[in-house]
């Protein structure tokens, strides 16, 4: 059974438009949601949170459809929004009074564990608290009452390079049961390339995959060249291209057929999620460096 289901998703405002989504957040993974700003990452975090619905298809949680159940699943789930979703005027000590009544399952002894290991004084007011130690506080909530889904909408955001390492840390010992399940969504694709289990890209309101990653980087490679190699029946092979004076980069989707079309004639590296994002938005264009 996957943590969430996504299925048919068709979802138009005045100036975006979602067309035929579907993806799956498989049990016991960590699944990335990556693409440009307005793709559609955080209308797809609303749907799953049952903050927006969508104008056609559905959306299942826990193998039960939204309309059923709806006000249990969410103590089923832990989110983190890259938003501060608390009141300013309130001291930490206080928000958790307020917050932990709203959980059946809420681990007291849990939360006070993580306050410690986030460093986070329970008598300071949210508003004099740094966006890391607002991002730190939510996180130790979400881990707080048993949920068995973690959303998490740019988590690391924010946060110094040791604790967003001990972050990524914590998040892959959150799966050692195998019986909790994260969607992380970032823009430091870096972060999914070291802990990401299976990546969804959407892009302009479409879904470009929903793959394991390890599929994702064995399928796309970077090519590099000199320009005699782009002729006419070349360029349309390129999900996204990048050219200079004396050369190009370009993003193929296919590695099989990259290496039997330019062999030793061209450079043939792994891309990182990031240069797979970047050439596959980017699109044929190409552009010329001065």
């Amino acid at each position: 059974m996957n943590a969430a289901t996504l299925e048919g998703i068709w979802k138009s405002y005045d100036s975006f438009k979602m067309e035929d989504v579907n993806f799956s957040i498989r049990k016991g993974y960590i699944t990335g949601l990556i693409g440009p700003n307005g793709a559609g990452k955080s209308t797809l975090i609303r749907m799953i949170m049952q903050m927006v619905k969508p104008d056609q298809g559905h959306v299942e949680l826990f193998g039960s459809k939204l309309e059923h159940e709806a006000t249990g699943m969410r103590e089923r789930i832990g989110y983190v929004s890259d938003e501060n979703v608390f009141y300013d005027h309130l001291t930490l000590k206080r928000m958790t009074n307020i917050l932990a009544p709203f959980y059946r399952n809420w681990e007291a002894d849990t939360f006070r564990d993580y306050l410690e290991r986030f460093e986070l004084p329970e008598n300071k007011k949210i508003k004099d608290l740094s966006k890391g130690m607002k991002m730190k506080f939510s996180l130790a909530v979400a881990l707080s009452h048993s949920a068995e889904l973690l959303i998490m909408d740019e988590p690391t955001a924010g946060l110094d390079p040791v604790f967003r390492r001990e972050l990524l840390d914590l998040l892959a010992d959150q799966l050692q049961d195998e019986q909790r399940s994260i969607l992380f969504s970032s823009h430091i694709t870096s972060d999914l390339d070291r802990i990401a289990d299976y990546i969804v890209f959407v892009n302009q309101g479409k879904l470009i995959f929903d793959e394991t990653k390890d599929e994702v980087l064995e399928r796309h490679v970077l090519v590099k060249g000199g320009k005699e190699l782009l002729d006419p029946d070349i360029r349309p092979l390129f999900a996204g291209l990048r050219e200079s004076g004396v050369g190009f980069e370009g993003l193929m989707t296919d590695r099989t057929r990259a290496e039997r079309i330019f062999g030793s004639l061209a450079l043939i590296e792994q891309p990182t999620l990031e240069e797979i994002v970047y050439f596959t938005v980017k699109g044929k264009g190409g552009f010329v460096r001065v």
